[in-house]
C-alpha cells in the first residue's frame, strides 16, 4: 500500500458569503466566488505548498463549489504533477437552497444552542450528515492507496466544517471534542503527516474555543 507521506487540507479562501451573508438570497452557496482578498490569499498559501510538494507528485481532490475551484487556481501549482478531481463528498454543509438570511441567523443560534454536530438546518444537513459523506470518502480515498504508483501527496481543497470533520473521522476524535474546536481561517492549511511509526499527526491543532464537554468516559 503506498500511503502519501502527507496529506494536505485546505480552506477555500474569502468568499462572498463570508463579508455579506444576504448574498444567498440571491446566489446559491455553490456558486460563490473568491472575494479579491479571497484570491489574494489563497495565492499567498500557494508559496508555501509548491516548497512542501516540490518536484513531487500530489493527488489533489476539490470540492465541487466555484470558491474551491478557484482557490485551487489561484495555488499556482504545476498542473503536470498534479492529478486533480472534484469530489462532491467534500463540499460544505448544505444549509437549504435560496436561503432566507433571517431564518438562516435564527437557525444558527439554534445549531449554536443545540451543538454543531447534531443540529440539521431546515431542508439542509446536520454536521453529523457531513460526516457520513466524509467517511464514505475516506473509504475511497484509502482505497487508492492500494496503488503501487499513488502520489505521495494528498490535498484537499474543501470547507472549514467539513475539514474539522473529516480530521474527526480520522483520528476518532469524540463529538465532544469537534464541538471545542473552531473552523480554521480562510485559506489555512492543516497537514496529516505519515510518521515513522505508520501513524498519521496532525502538524498542528484547530483553535479551540472552549473545553470539551463529554457525556462519559468514551466520550
Amino acid at each position: 500500500m503506498a500511503r502519501p507521506r502527507r496529506i494536505v487540507l485546505i480552506r477555500h479562501g474569502e468568499s462572498a458569503g463570508n463579508v455579506d451573508d444576504t448574498v444567498y438570497e440571491r446566489e446559491p452557496d455553490h456558486a460563490l466566488s473568491l472575494t479579491d482578498k479571497g484570491r489574494h490569499q489563497a495565492r499567498e498559501a500557494g508559496g508555501p505548498l509548491r516548497d512542501i510538494f516540490g518536484d513531487e507528485r500530489v493527488s489533489a481532490y476539490v470540492s465541487p463549489y466555484r470558491r474551491t475551484h478557484q482557490t485551487f487556481q489561484a495555488l499556482g501549482l504545476d498542473l503536470d504533477r498534479v492529478r486533480v478531481r472534484e469530489e462532491p463528498r467534500l463540499r460544505e454543509q448544505d444549509w437549504g437552497n435560496w436561503q432566507d438570511r433571517d431564518d438562516v441567523r435564527l437557525q444558527k443560534a439554534y445549531r449554536d444552542a443545540y451543538g454543531h454536530f447534531f443540529y440539521r438546518f431546515a431542508q439542509g444537513e446536520s454536521g453529523a450528515d457531513v460526516y457520513d459523506r466524509v467517511g464514505a470518502f475516506l473509504e475511497s480515498l484509502w482505497r487508492s492507496f492500494e496503488a503501487p504508483d499513488h502520489p505521495p501527496n494528498v490535498l484537499i481543497i474543501t470547507h472549514g466544517l467539513t475539514m474539522r470533520l473529516f480530521c474527526m473521522r480520522w483520528f476518532h476524535w469524540s463529538v465532544a471534542e469537534f464541538e471545542s474546536l473552531a473552523n480554521p481561517g480562510n485559506a489555512e492549511r492543516r497537514i496529516l503527516l505519515l510518521g515513522a511509526d505508520g501513524r498519521y499527526t496532525l502538524d498542528r491543532p484547530f483553535e479551540r474555543w472552549r473545553e470539551p464537554e463529554p457525556y462519559g468516559i468514551s466520550g
